[in-house]
């Protein structure tokens, strides 16, 4: 009877996973990720109309409001200057800045292949039919230079040379009520945050007391070529020491539902897609304000009002802040802010991912293979667990061995379900087996190889790295289907070396269920198979030779669908 209770068990344990992960994905306002509703696409309007974007005006005042979309232009008048796109090159980024507020509206990242066409860089930041995601700045609380202000590029190279470390990129805005806006950009060879200096003075005769607003537009689409299967986020992101990493689904901040800390003195405010993000930082100890609001027609924001203080005339002040648009690489992510590295967020497991993920680096500076790494990793986790498995296999041999002794009971006194279930603890205790004892080893181990599938589908390092052969890019699926096939059969082999249920239904069900979760890996990144690939294959080597240690033979159970 134990044995029955144990299938049914695992049974519904299965099955309650699939829902309750499906709903969780459902609460969180994402798609669900076994059985997904189609995803509606939302048209974007052109971002340079009025309604797509935050128009500060010269009568509001310094909070978040400040940056509520008006209907109609600037209240002020500024000199008419010719708009430019400026594209600018360093080793790593190709950026287009619009003189219109001196904003980054194109970030493409030099060494990130597009996912449809591997011959173009990827693109993250962008103003297009397709997508709009900005960078802006500018000043409120009075009638100063914001992201809509018509700005002069000063003259200066726009690509980095050889040789050279950095390149700056420096623009002008007009006086507006005396004040005037400089914004220099800094591109670093080989980073991808950018220094901004912003530098306000005052040639006015009154002294005035501006803020500056940082933000990040983007829409609320979802990304093209996103998984049906499995579900990464996108949307804004804050962190403060106080709350910590906050992320903000594009629907509760629909709903006004965004709850975060208002003030702070420290933290950012960044833009989180699966494997890339974007972040203005400021530095710890700069009062701030923080925000996310929707700004219209499917466009949302997440920014930093910090004050200025007074400028007095004749003076001016300086702010320095930093704009970080690139992969999520944790080292470059920790070098830059505290918390920075929370953006490539393994969930709740992130005790346990982040030494995976240290440990499977470190397994790749020997092995310079991100797909051996993957292997070796595996291996490393079998050899942690070896005692634990070991008890597990030895539980499953005896439930093996003293099989066909129960059969032959149930069988004998099938029409005397009591004496049945007498006879069977009856054999168990003479015989010293837990029916369940496989159980609680295994299940000790789930949370780790749960945490390594979040690491594996989380690192930007997968991305477009090969493995051999067909293998091109781990973090896609396999082409060919092969590892998929390969992961399908070895689980259906770790099937048959188990003790086969005595219940016929609990049999088929035994090998129906492998099957199902099998489909599912036909989808996964080849980099996930992989991993599960590897697991199969030494827990079957492990499980074949601890039952030829205890004497019982390894036995095919083939399932029996009549």
């Amino acid at each position: 009877m134990n044995d029955i209770r144990r299938t049914i068990l695992w049974v519904i344990f299965g099955f309650s996973l699939v829902l309750l992960w499906d709903q969780w994905q459902l609460y969180n306002g994402r798609p669900a990720t076994f059985f997904p509703a189609p995803a509606s696409k939302t048209e974007i309007k052109a971002p340079n109309s009025s309604k797509t974007e935050p128009l500060p005006t010269a009568n509001q005042g310094p909070s978040s409001s400040q940056l509520a979309a008006t209907e109609g232009p600037l209240a002020i008048t500024t000199p008419t200057v010719q708009r430019e796109m400026v594209v600018v090159s360093s080793d790593v980024l190709q950026l287009t800045f619009d003189t219109e507020g001196a904003s980054l509206v194109k970030a493409e990242l030099l060494k990130h292949a597009d996912p449809n066409d591997p011959k173009k860089p990827f693109v993250l930041l962008d103003q297009s039919k397709e997508r709009v995601y900005l960078a802006q700045s500018g000043l409120i609380g009075g009638a100063f230079p914001t992201h809509k202000t018509s700005m002069r590029l000063v003259p200066g190279e726009r690509a980095l040379k050889e040789g050279a470390n950095q390149l700056e990129i420096r623009f002008e805005s007009p006086e507006m009520a005396g004040i005037k806006l400089t914004k220099t950009y800094t591109v670093v060879r080989g980073q991808y945050d950018l220094k901004v200096r912003n530098e306000i003075s005052n040639s006015g005769p009154a002294l005035v007391s501006p803020q500056m607003y940082l933000q990040l537009v983007r829409d609320g689409n979802k990304l093209t070529g996103e998984s049906a299967f499995y579900s990464t986020f996108t949307g804004p992101a804050v962190y403060t020491e106080n709350k910590k990493f906050q992320k903000i689904e594009f629907s509760d901040i629909e709903k006004n539902k965004a709850e975060i800390d208002k003030q702070a003195d420290n933290g950012y405010v960044a833009m989180v897609q699966h494997y890339f993000a974007s972040a203005w930082l400021l530095a710890k100890g700069v009062p701030r304000e923080l925000f996310v609001r929707k700004v219209d027609n499917n466009l949302y924001s997440v920014g930093m009002i910090t004050p200025l203080g007074d400028i007095a005339p004749q003076t001016s002040k300086t702010i320095e802040a930093k704009l970080f648009a690139g992969p999520q690489e944790e080292k470059i992510l920790e070098a830059l802010a505290p918390g920075l590295e929370l953006v490539k967020d393994y969930g709740w497991l992130t005790i346990l991912a982040k030494p995976l993920y240290w440990l499977l680096d470190q397994l790749h500076k020997i092995l310079h293979n991100w797909g051996w790494s993957i292997v070796a990793l595996v291996v490393v986790l079998k050899i942690a667990f070896y005692w634990l498995n070991a008890k597990a296999y030895a539980s499953m041999a005896k439930m093996k061995a003293i099989n066909p002794r129960i059969m032959e009971m149930r069988e004998r006194l099938k029409n005397n379900p009591q004496q049945m279930q007498q006879e069977m603890m009856k054999i168990y205790r003479e015989e010293k087996v837990n029916p369940m004892g496989g159980c609680l080893p295994i299940m000790i181990q789930i949370p780790f190889f749960i945490a390594l599938y979040w690491v594996l589908l989380s690192s930007v390092e997968m991305r477009n790295a090969p493995w051999i052969g067909w293998i091109k890019d781990l973090s896609a699926m396999d082409p060919y289907y092969i590892l998929p096939l390969l992961m399908t059969l070895t689980t259906l082999l770790q099937t048959a070396l188990n003790p086969a249920p005595p219940d016929p239904m609990q049999a088929k069900m035994m090998w129906i269920m492998p099957l199902m979760f099998s489909v599912m890996f036909f989808f996964f990144p080849a980099g996930l198979v992989l991993y599960w690939l590897t697991n199969n294959i030494l827990s079957i080597a492990q499980q074949w030779l601890i039952n030829t240690r205890m004497g019982v033979p390894p036995q095919f159970n083939l399932p029996k669908f009549k």
